[in-house]
Formats: C-alpha cells, structure tokens, sequence
C-alpha cells in the first residue's frame, strides 16, 4: 500500500529536516570547540606539571586536563546512551496463547506493508502503542518494534475499531516517507539527552571533585562551561522540537490514512470518539480502589467493572448504544467547549479529535466490518482480565490480607457513590461548573416561568459560553503580555496577529457583561420560580432556611480560608535551612495560627457527613492533634511525629470547607429537586439516610433516592 502524503507533511518535513541541519552544524561547531579545549587543556596540564613537578603543580595539572575530559565527555555522552523501556507493566503474550489476535495482526500487517513486531504485549491501559529501545545508532540500522495493546481498549472495542487502532500504529511505519519522522524523533532525543538527562555526569563530577579541594575548583569550572553549552542546546532543542511536533502531526493524519484504508474510516472514528469515555471509566475504577486501600479492598476483574461504569456514565449521559457500546457523536464530546478562540498548539504531537474526525470524514472510506466485541479475538478473555487485574493489584501494599469485592458489591458502591457525588440530572448540568447566585432578589414581574424554560439547553449553554468567554479573555492576556509565544490566532473565524490581541479583550468583556447578565436574570427567576413553589407547598420557610444556610456559609468561605492560608506561610520555614534560635521563635509564633485551625477542624468533626469518607486513623490522628499541645522542636530537633499531626490537620481543613460546600449546594438541590416533583422531603431524607447508614436499598424509597 502507497499512500501520497500531503503538501503539509512535505513541507513540514522539510522544516524538520533544514531544524536538524542547523542543530548538526552547531553541534559540530561545539564539538570542534570541545576538542580544541580538552587538547589544550591537557597540554597545559602536562606543560605545568613539567615546568615545576612538585604536589600544588600534580593537582592543578591534573584538574585542569581532568576538566577539558569532562567537558569534551559532555558532547559525546550521549553516544553511549540507550533509552530501554520500562517493561514491568507490561505482559507479553504469544501467537500459541492468541491465535485469533495474532491473525488479526498479521492481516493489518500485510496491508500495511510493513514488518510484524518484535514482540506483543498487553498492558492494563485504554490505549494502543508501539515502542523500541533506541539508541543514537539506531538511526544507521532498522530495528523491530514491539506492539503494545491496553486491555482496557479491547474491553471496550468491536473487532474493527481496534484493527483500526492497531493499523493506526502500525502506519506510522509503514510508509518510506514517515522514516523522516523517526529520523527527527532519534535526534530529538538526543538534544533532550544532552539539555536534561545528565544526573550521571553531575554524580561523575561530584565525585572527582570530592577527591581533592584542588579538583572541587576545577569541577565548578567545567559545569560553568557544559552549562554554557547546555544553554545553547536548550535553544536548539526548542527549535527543533517546535517543527518535530509540528511533523508529528501530519503523521497522525498519514497513520490514520492508513487505518482508514485498512480498517475504513467510520470504526477510526468510533472508536477515538468513545476512548474519552473507556479511558475516565478504567480510571474511575482506579480511583474508587484507591480510596479503599487502607480497608484492604481490591478487585477481581477490574475491567469487567470498567464495562460496567463506561455503560453507566453512558446511561447517565443518555448516550446512544451501538454494537453494546456506546456511541458517542462528535456534537457530545465538545458540548461543554464553548471558546471562540483557535490556536494551533505546536507543542503537541498530536491534533485534536476534532481535526482528525474531519479528515476521516473527507476520506470517507468504507470497509467490510466486523462488529463482535474485540475480547472474541481471545481464547479466555475473561481469564486474560482477571489475570492482569492480579498482576496490576499485587503492586499494593496492604496493612492486612486484602478482600476482593464481587462484582456486584462494586456495581452497588460505585453507583451509590456516584450519586452521592453529583448533582441530579433534572438540572441538565447547569450547576455542575456554577453555584447558585446568592445576590438575586425575587423578580415580583416574572410570569409563566417553568422549570423547561429555566434549566434547557439554552440556559446551559450560556454557562458554559460564560466558562469560555472568560477563558479566552485570560488566554489573550497571556498572549498580549508574551506569555504565549505565538504570531497568529483565530477568534471567532477571524484570523488576528499579536498587535491586533489588544483589541479583542474590550470585545469580549463587553461579551462576558452581556452573558453574566443573562445569567443573573435566568437565577433571578429561578429563585422566583422556587420561592413561590415552595409558597404554594407550604415550605417556603424550610426553602428560605436551607437557602440562607448556604448563602451564609458561601459568604462566609474566605474568611474561613485564612486560617489555612495563613498556617501555610506561617509554616514554610519548615522547607527551609534555618538557625536553631529562629525555629524556635517560629513554633512559638504558630500557636494563635493553630487555635484558629483547631476551631475550625473541631466544628467538622462533630457532624458524621463530614468524616464518613475519611479513615479512621485520620480521624483519631485529628483529635489527639486538637486535644494535645504538641511540641514541634527539642533539643535542637524536630519532633517529625508530631509535626505530621500537625501537616494532616492543616491539609484536611481545605478537604472540610469544600465538602461542607457540596453539602449544602446538593442539600439546597435536593430541595428545589423535591419541590419541583411535588414529593414529600421527609420522605427523600429518610431513605437517603437507609442508603447511607445501611448501605442496602430499602423498599420504595431507596428506589425513589437512586432514580
């Protein structure tokens, strides 16, 4: 297979290869200048041993050539270098083991006309890869890649979604013209090898110059001089890399040409489309695990359980389901993305979705599909799951013999927890990324309001156009102040330059004065809207009280922030190098600071919501703290038990007053939720709490709680 590239990879690649040019010549140049200096830097050290042979003259001698080999070694460490990857995560599987897989890998691999990996793995992962120990010689001499699959792509693809995936990365090497492509990445590394990686040339260094106070003198004047030299590279690293990211993504569009004409361009789409999705669903499972550490909870199939939350975060989106999986359009993967402004990221390797969807589309090339799930493609794919899951949960350390959740008792947790952790749906997202306005008065003119009207669409976008429009405003700022390095952008359609970035911030004030208006009016009549619907159930002062409870609480914040601010700068010193008699004026001066976080932290800790989620440890750790006045500092020591008690309490404080302001922002929804369906709130708080404190759904209202 033969596919033109196109005039941007052409000319893309030609910028990329004049980059490397200009980076060779300035690397001969400074290896030339390199030598020049380790020559003469050795004769002068032998010329000066041989004028007067005595000790002062052995070491200076020896320093000085010992320089010149240091700063000569800096220029050609990197010929020495190879980068081998981390393969601990990943398990290798065999064509006896995977027959189907395998067969599906050598089809992509005679279409796309290139070389069978080396070896295949899987990895735990919602992606697809492949990777190859490189070295500066491997740019004169082929090398076999190895193909890495995630299992967590498989678990949520068809058949033809991952051999396009697959013939994706396969054709970024399929193609004569994309060795270009590897060339840039082999000198791009390096650069990089030569600006940062240099931990064991600096320990080189320390060494020698520990051996003498003569060479400690010489030492610091060859890292004065590599670090000259490191300055120039790191120019020409941003020099090169700017046009290697910019070719990098040209080859993401030639490899998904690639795949388009091997796998067709719909199952490509698909699936990047619903990768977002698989992708948060496996780390919401890895985060609910790690939240159940310390109870010595683990998985048994972790990515049965990713199936399971990608399915429900899909229902919770109303999303719809094709092949059993869901599908996601490109309108719902941006419905939240509301910015005017486009700027072409050169630092990123690759485009965005969006871009990538687009072409795909202009390719529209249809394939024969197979649209089983992927796991087919497995003898025992459920056994391959549990295995990994396994291997990925032995990298724990429990404190005890750990329990493996069913998967029912996630399925039922996770849910539980996923309500108890958002907002109801019947809101349509619109305070999902806003509070309520607590500045609005009831608007006595508003007629015919209705709950549709208040919170559609409409009413959301403009949220979210607010979200943006202020985001743009910051982004053009930076531009403005050259924070942003950039020549052009576009706002709106229109393309602008640098000069012309001042003139859009007045514009799009005037935008975010106009939609803050819009807002303001549309909470102005929803709590018009609530105020008179509580009046008419006869709860308008339980409505009235939960309001004003966290109107009070939201002015108060701030004010209930500083104790932390201030205990936080009242406590760098403890990351700094300071004299014995200052410490201890320090720790005298942090008292009144933790009277003030005691009070706080003590007023949480009297209500179970706020400590249901914390361990139990923390919690005692926390009480002992603010029974106790703890010595921080003796006997010219720090007392570090005592000063982790003291670091929980003050980190927890943030964790308290943002959960408190959940509380009472889902508590004061709950209540406009229960208004607006006419239901008994006596009843809802009720079967919260069965949920809560029994952890089982109980009758008719646990159903009515999880609806």
């Amino acid at each position: 297979m033969y596919i033109q590239v196109s005039d941007d990879f052409k000319k893309k690649s030609k910028s990329a290869v004049l980059a490397i040019t200009v980076f060779i010549v300035v690397y001969i140049l400074m290896f030339l200048l390199t030598i020049a200096l380790a020559v003469g830097c050795i004769i002068g050290g032998i010329w000066l041993i041989a004028v007067k042979p005595m000790f002062l003259t052995l070491m200076l001698g020896a320093g000085l050539a010992g320089t010149g080999g240091f700063v000569f070694f800096f220029i050609i460490k990197f010929l020495f270098k190879k980068h081998i990857n981390d393969r601990s995560y990943l398990t290798e599987i065999k064509r006896s083991d995977e027959p189907e897989l395998f067969r599906m890998i050598d089809e992509i691999v005679k279409e796309a006309e290139t070389d069978f990996p080396k070896k295949v793995y899987l990895s735990y992962d919602v992606n697809a890869s492949v990777f190859y120990d490189s070295s500066f010689w491997s740019m004169f001499y082929p090398i076999k890649k190895n193909l890495t699959i995630g299992l967590g792509l498989i678990n949520t693809s068809t058949k033809q979604e991952l051999k396009a995936v697959l013939a994706h990365e396969f054709g970024h090497f399929s193609q004569r013209s994309m060795k270009v492509g590897s060339y840039v990445y082999n000198v791009n590394q390096i650069i990089f090898n030569l600006v940062n990686d240099d931990e064991s040339y600096r320990n080189s260094i320390s060494q020698w110059a520990s051996w003498s106070g003569y060479f400690s003198i010489f030492a610091a004047l060859a890292l004065f001089i590599t670090g000259k030299i490191q300055w120039v590279l790191t120019k020409m690293y941003s020099f090169v890399n700017i046009r290697h990211m910019a070719l990098s993504r040209e080859m993401e569009f030639h490899a998904d040409e690639v795949a388009a004409n091997i796998a067709g361009s719909l199952s490509l789409e698909e699936s990047l489309l619903r990768m977002e999705l698989a992708n948060n669903s496996y780390q919401n499972v890895i985060n609910f695990y790690e939240s159940r550490f310390s109870k010595n909870e683990a998985s048994q199939n972790i990515y049965k359980e990713q199936f399971f939350v990608m399915n429900f975060l899909a229902q919770q989106s109303e999303l719809d389901t094709k092949y059993d999986l869901p599908n996601v359009k490109l309108s719902e993967s941006g419905l939240f993305n509301k910015s005017k402004l486009t700027i072409e990221n050169q630092w990123a390797s690759h485009p965005s979705n969006e871009d990538r969807i687009a072409r795909l589309r202009k390719l529209n090339i249809i394939k024969d599909s197979e649209n089983e799930s992927a796991k087919t493609l497995f003898r025992d794919f459920e056994k391959t799951e549990e295995k990994l899951t396994v291997k990925l949960f032995s990298k724990v350390k429990y404190q005890k013999e750990k329990t493996n959740l069913d998967f029912e008792t996630f399925a039922s947790e996770f849910e539980k927890q996923h309500i108890k952790d958002s907002f109801d749906k019947i809101f349509n997202s619109y305070y999902d990324n806003k509070n309520p306005d607590f500045s609005v008065q009831e608007n006595v003119a508003a007629k015919d309001l209705s709950f549709e009207q208040l919170f559609s669409k409409e009413k959301v976008e403009m949220v979210y156009t607010l979200i943006a429009l202020e985001n743009d405003k910051k982004t053009i700022g930076a531009i403005i102040r050259k924070e942003i390095i950039l020549k052009t952008f576009d706002y709106d359609g229109k393309k602008y330059n640098i000069k012309e970035a001042g003139k859009l911030v007045p514009e799009i004030s005037n935008s975010i004065s106009e939609v803050k208006d819009q807002i303001h009016q549309n909470d102005s009549d929803i709590y018009t809207y609530f105020l008179r619907l509580s009046n008419e159930l006869n709860k308008k002062d339980e409505f009235e009280n939960i309001y004003r409870r966290f109107s009070t609480y939201d002015s108060e914040y701030e004010d209930r922030f500083k104790p932390y601010t201030d205990i936080i700068a009242a406590t760098a010193f403890l990351n700094t190098k300071t004299p014995f008699e200052q410490i201890s004026r320090n720790v005298k001066s942090l008292k009144p600071h933790e009277e003030r976080l005691k009070s706080e932290i003590v007023s949480y800790l009297d209500d179970p919501k706020m400590i249901d989620d914390l361990e139990e440890q923390t919690i005692k750790d926390l009480k002992y703290y603010i029974e106790k006045d703890l010595i921080y500092f003796n006997n010219n020591q720090y007392l570090e038990t005592n000063l982790q008690l003291l670091m929980t309490a003050i980190n927890i404080l943030p964790y308290f007053l943002h959960k408190k302001y959940f509380l009472l922002k889902k508590e004061l929804l709950a209540m406009m939720k229960d208004l607006e369906s006419g239901m008994d709130v006596s009843e809802i708080t009720l079967a919260e709490k069965l949920v809560n404190t029994d952890g089982k759904e109980t009758g008719t209202a646990a159903n009515e709680v999880t609806v």
